[in-house]
């Protein structure tokens, strides 16, 4: 008896990108999704920023900064010479730095493990799950 192959599921990690507009107190807003899937050369960051959100827990926060910052983390992602040294290391490598843990106003969470079969599909997922806000 044949038994059909399931479809290939390939291992990804992903971490939360949160800006924390004040260290010291620890609060944070969730702005994006970094997803790494070696199998399939993928690593992107997805970011969408709640500016109201980011603005409650700082009225004085520099958005233009955070934008910059987060805007190097999608190059770094890319790869190349737009993402500065960094951008040319390995794909890998690229992850980890970008999930290495800061005491700055943007980190990540703990990276995390799961299964997908389009990493695409995952990142949107997660950044419906982890980021967007539902609205009442």
């Amino acid at each position: 008896m044949h038994v059909p192959e399931s479809p290939r599921r390939d291992t990804y990690d992903y971490a939360v990108i949160r800006v924390v507009p004040r260290v010291e107190r620890e609060e944070f807003v969730n702005v994006g999704i970094l997803l790494s899937c070696p199998a399939t050369k993928f690593l992107e960051a997805r970011i969408e920023i709640d500016e109201a959100r980011l603005r409650a827990l700082d009225p004085d926060i520099d958005l233009d900064t955070v934008r910059r910052h987060l805007a190097a983390m999608e190059a770094i992602c890319r790869g190349g010479p737009d993402g500065g040294p960094i951008g040319l290391l390995p794909q890998r490598a690229r992850f980890h730095w970008l999930t290495a843990k800061r005491s700055s106003i943007i980190q990540t969470s703990p990276v995390h493990l799961g299964r997908c079969m389009q990493p695409g599909v995952s990142l949107e997922h997660l950044m419906e799950r982890m980021v967007r806000v539902r609205r009442a």
